[in-house]
């Protein structure tokens, strides 16, 4: 069973991340380290005793749709939801002035791991829900944050983000979901949209939907969407629910993973709740300036996404490390008891263990460093305010498409230290994998993280940010070399040539990029974001091992950062490669596919 590494998320937060220098000159507000430790203590013990309980039993009943727009709910996971929001856990980070608690978005996405561990389709729904409040905290009229604000931050009422149509994924330009001014100053919505996480269920007596959608006389493309908050139900004026809205989920997904997240096709304004059609909606923000709104939800979801792999990823590495404990077989070297030794004492299955820890660790510490750099931004002023906001932004593509990877890649791991029970349902070991498969493909796939990273992200302030981030790795690398310490191996040299390797890829995207070669940059940008994304793992598990703490892990620390570096670094060198010359024989090769 799952059990929340709180100590080691801890740690990581404090040692490797930035919460305790920030907290050392009081950049957190009231927040302190016994604070913060008591809440991370709290949402993993929620996490490990009631969330993973009920994983496995959404993963095999799944969410059921039963006819004329009703959804329910695995069993237990109603009560589970309301157990959760009477624990205050939706509102974290949401402002104290709506209900919130106000703590930083390190600690959020901290416990958003644990949760997650738990069950990644149950932490769907207050992570929806999250975006949703962040999104009207920024853009929302004062209206529309009294009426809606205090009971989506509570969770009483869950939020949802309505984005995707059939014909339209990624190209958001495309959309065809209309908007018609009502007299009122309200907005008639219609139109279908699909995947939508969460978008109807039995825990919530309302549901908040905002929904893109776009006016009659609106500017083609992404310059003419607007953003609209549709409510299930209306809200009367003492706040209390009114009449049902004309929207209804028409049906839910069958799915690979997340079996008990509801995915919805919705239905806007085809009458069925009232002879006049038209799904009452209000503006959010300013008409034809809706997708900037929504990028605020989107932002936040990605490093969200992220922290779904790093959570997939730790829960797949206990099952694994578990099972290889008990699981005899074979005779391994060197091992001293009689009989068949467990297998963990083979050096392939150790070699697979460690693999998994590393990209779970470097994961975590990637999507937290992201989110600290977004509260330094909230706490800071001026030049400083934009160094943090550019650095979270830098960091935001990496985090959600390396942990996901990383999701992917050791829940697969872990079937295989599995062997045959891991391809058996009955082990567990499937479901992460099965689970994990979603994360590198919503929130914007993989492929347009990297486009995001090269093309907008890179170019920060002239390229100057991504400079002073290898620059701060290259600083984590000379600490290592000049602290001789023996335990820590080889692990200054392959820093150096995986940082050289990185600075090297990034000085010829720059310069593809300032030249115009569009193509040539875009064909290096998947490779050089994992580039990236694994010299971010050897430095900061680096940064880790360097770390005096006293509580006698120090030497495990650095014996992870050696492995990672001695084992994963050296395929910085071929995807530089990739980066700088597989170009060419992509564009030579693309005849193939006609």
């Amino acid at each position: 069973m799952y059990k929340a590494p709180v100590d080691e998320i801890l740690f990581t937060l404090k040692h490797v991340a930035g919460l305790g220098p920030a907290l050392e000159a009081g950049r957190l507000g009231d927040l302190s380290e016994d604070l913060a430790e008591a809440i991370l203590g709290e949402a993993g013990r929620f996490a490990s005793e009631v969330v993973a309980p009920l994983g496995p039993v959404g993963d095999r009943q799944g969410a059921r749709h039963e006819g004329d727009g009703v959804v329910r709910l695995p069993d237990g996971w109603a009560d589970l939801y309301r157990q959760w929001i009477e624990g205050g856990w939706n509102g974290l980070t949401a402002p104290e002035e709506f209900g919130g608690q106000g703590l930083p978005h390190m600690l959020n996405v901290a416990a958003l791991e644990m949760w997650n561990s738990g069950s990644m389709g149950f932490a769907l729904a207050p992570t929806l829900t999250m975006g949703a409040v962040d999104a009207l905290v920024k853009h929302g009229s004062d209206d529309l944050k009294a009426t809606f604000l205090h009971k989506m931050v509570s969770g009483e009422w869950s939020g949802t983000m309505n984005l995707t149509e059939p014909h339209a994924g990624s190209d958001l330009g495309v959309l065809k979901a209309r908007a018609e001014r009502a007299a009122d100053g309200s907005y008639r919505i219609f139109g279908q949209k699909i995947f939508i996480t969460w978008g109807e269920h039995d825990a919530t007596e309302n549901i908040i939907h905002l929904v893109l959608a776009r006016l009659p006389d609106a500017p083609a493309g992404t310059r003419g969407i607007s953003l609209f908050l549709v409510p299930k139900f209306l809200v009367n004026a003492d706040g209390s629910l009114g009449a049902r809205n004309d929207l209804f989920c028409h049906s839910i997904e069958h799915k690979l993973g997340i079996h008990g997240s509801p995915t919805c096709t919705m239905i806007y304004g085809d009458g069925r709740f009232g002879s006049e059609k038209g799904a009452v909606g209000y503006l959010v923000g300013e008409e034809n300036k809706g997708l900037a709104c929504m990028f605020t939800m989107m932002n936040n979801a990605r490093l969200a996404v992220g922290v779904q792999g790093v959570a997939i990823a730790e829960a797949a590495t206990q099952k694994a490390i578990q099972y290889a404990k008990d699981r005899t077989q074979g005779k391994a070297p060197g091992f001293a008891g009689s009989g068949m030794s467990p297998i963990i004492e083979h050096p392939d299955v150790v070699r697979t263990l460690l693999t998994m820890k590393a990209l779970t660790q470097g994961s975590r510490a990637i999507c937290l460093a992201c989110a600290h750099a977004t509260d330094m931004s909230h706490h800071a002023h001026g030049d400083e305010a934009r160094h943090w906001q550019e650095r979270a932004a830098l960091l935001t593509p990496i985090a959600k498409s390396f942990s996901t990877d990383a999701g992917v890649d050791v829940a697969s791991m872990g079937i295989q230290v599995h062997g045959g029970m891991g391809f058996i349902e009955e082990t567990g070991a499937a479901r992460y994998l099965r689970d994990a498969r979603i994360a590198p493909i919503y929130e914007g796939t993989n492929g347009i993280q990297a486009i995001d990273l090269v093309t907008r992200k890179l170019p920060l302030s002239g390229g100057a940010q991504v400079r002073g981030l290898i620059a701060e790795l290259e600083e984590i690398a000379a600490s290592v070399r000049a602290s001789n310490r023996p335990d820590f191996g080889e692990t200054a040299d392959r820093l150096d040539v995986a940082l050289a390797d990185l600075s090297e890829s990034t000085e010829w995207l720059l310069a593809a990029l300032a030249g115009g070669q569009m193509e040539d940059a875009l064909s290096g940008a998947t490779p050089y974001q994992r580039l990236f994304g694994l010299v971010l793992t050897g430095a900061l598990t680096a940064k880790g091992g360097l770390a005096q703490t006293g509580d006698g892990q120090e030497g495990q620390r650095a014996a992870l950062a050696r492995f990672a570096a001695e084992n994963l670094l050296s395929e910085t060198s071929a995807l530089k490669d990739r980066v700088i010359r597989g170009g060419a024989s992509l564009a030579a090769a693309r005849a193939l596919l006609a």
